[in-house]
Parts: C-alpha cells; structure tokens; sequence
C-alpha cells in the first residue's frame, strides 16, 4: 500500500499521544488503582459502543474469553500500574525510559516463549541496554523505586506482546483489546470496591474536578483512538517502519514533561547519557536486524 505524507504524519501523531499517556497519568490526582480502573472501563465501554454501532460481535469461545480476560486482569494491569505508578514516585522521564526497553526485553522473551534460540545480536544490545540502565541508576539513585518500576512494567508489557501475537492468531485486534481491558477493569475494581468500604481515608479513588476529563482523554483519546488507528497504521506501513517510529515515544514524552513541568522534570547528565545509550540500542537494534536478514537473503542462491 502506497504512503503518503498524511500517513506519516498521523503515525508519529499516533506517537505522540503515546508519549503523552504518562503526562495524563501525572495530571490525574487520584490513586493509581483509580486511574487504572477508570480508564480500563471507559475505554473497554467504548469499545463495547463501537462493536454496537458497527454490528460486531463480541462473542468467542469460552477458553478464550477467559484467556484475554486473565491476560488482561492481572498482565496488563499489572503492566498499567506500574507504568503510572513509577511516573508519580519519581518523573515522567523515567517512567518512560524503562518503558522503552520493552521491544528489547520482547526480544529475549519471545525465543525463549517458542522455544527457540536467542540471538547473538539480541545479546549484545541487551548489554548496551544494561549499560544505559546502569548509567541512570549511578546518577538518579533517588529515583530508584520509579526505575525498578517502569523496567518491570516494561517486562510485563514484553510478556503480554507476547502473549498477544499468540491470540492475534484467533482473533482480531479490537476483541483481544475489548476482553484484556475489561480483565483489568474488574480485577483493579476488587481492591477499589475494598478501599471504598473499609473507610480508608488516605486513599483518593474516586476521580474529583478535572480528573473526570483527563480520564476520558486517557480512555478515548490515548486508547481507543490511538490503538484502533495504530491498527490501521500496521497495515500501511512495514512492521519495521512502525516499531521504530514507536521507540521515538519516550522523547517526545521527555520533551512534552520538559515543556509541561520544567524543573520537576529535569534531569542529571548521567541520566541523559544512559537515556542516549538505550535509544541508540533500541533504534538500533531493528536495522541491525534488517542488514542481517538482507545479507542472509543475499547469501541465499
């Protein structure tokens, strides 16, 4: 299919919302598990909405109804969690340079998942990566728990591609969505539903004033729309094209922090000089495959 300038345009747009994901989740005052459930809900009705509107059905097979679910319900929000967790004990910055390591910590899960060799070139750049990490660590040490948080997040985001690239087999993107955002809606409600009930007062879980707004933004903006024409966008565009314009998401998520919160998001030179190291690896990393896969091609008679 032919690009044109309004598909790349829309891709880095597409990007760009990504990026602004963790600037939402800071804005947002309520708990984590709050911002978590009601973004989920909103988002999963939406879609619910949408296959109404366009007479789809939502039905598949009890197994893998319960498979999404499960996936969603503890995977993915444990992945969202942590996500906007790490950004509010620490900055945004961090929150998503961990989360930029996912297309590498992908690379090592997804052999090992189908039980195949892993590569020497994935050992490499995964070492580069641990280098960059270990950089931020020395000089961002008071930002730890937000670092530890986003690589894990990242891990669970690796775990559930994963999963995802197994279901897409069966069924379509916007099912696998619908079920595995619904899975964390009524998984992160049990702990809301006890938190309401217990008469805990230290914790906020009911959005209040503006919250409302940039939860929808999250939901229907960030998710919906982002995701469905992410979607599109795959058919357009090469996977190689798209993965790499999505590793641009943490910079132009620093930029827009930078630019929202000034100082609170300003970092050391030793966590730009890791940040640098782990961009390169993570661009890198998918042309260095593409050369290797064209020299093999070339090997061939």
């Amino acid at each position: 299919m032919k690009t044109t300038l309004k598909d790349f345009f829309t891709l880095h747009f597409v990007v760009l919302i990504f990026g602004f994901t963790a600037i939402l989740g800071q804005l947002i005052s309520i708990h984590t598990l709050g911002l978590v459930f009601f973004r989920t809900f909103f988002a999963s009705m939406g879609f619910y909405i949408y296959f109404k509107i366009r007479n789809l059905s939502i039905e598949i097979d009890t197994k893998g109804k319960w498979q999404l679910l499960a996936t969603g319900g503890i995977v993915v929000a444990l992945h969202w969690f942590t996500f906007f967790y790490s950004a509010k004990v620490s900055t945004i910055a961090i929150s998503l340079v961990g989360l930029s390591t996912t297309s590498l910590w992908t690379s090592f899960i997804e052999p090992l998942w189908n039980k195949k060799r892993i590569k020497p070139l994935q050992v490499i750049f995964g070492s580069i990566v641990i280098l960059g990490l270990y950089l931020i660590f020395l000089y961002e040490f008071k930002h730890i728990w937000g670092l530890v948080l986003s690589i894990i997040c990242a891990i669970l985001g690796a775990i559930f591609t994963v999963l995802n690239g197994q279901f897409s087999k069966k069924y379509s993107p916007q099912i696998i969505t619908f079920y595995e955002m619904l899975g964390v809606a009524i998984s992160t409600f049990i702990p809301i539903f006890y938190v309401l009930f217990s008469g805990n007062t230290t914790i906020s879980v009911i959005p209040q004033g503006l919250d409302w707004l940039w939860i929808l933004i999250l939901a229907f903006v960030c998710t919906n729309y982002a995701y469905t024409e992410s979607v599109n966008l795959v058919r357009i565009f090469s996977a190689f094209t798209f993965n790499l314009t999505l590793n641009l998401e943490p910079v132009y998520g620093i930029m827009l922090a930078y630019s929202l919160f000034g100082e609170k998001e300003r970092m050391t030179m030793g966590f730009y000089a890791g940040t640098l190291v782990i961009l390169l690896s993570v661009l890198l990393y998918p042309l260095s495959e593409k050369l290797t896969h064209e020299k093999l091609k070339l090997k061939k008679p």
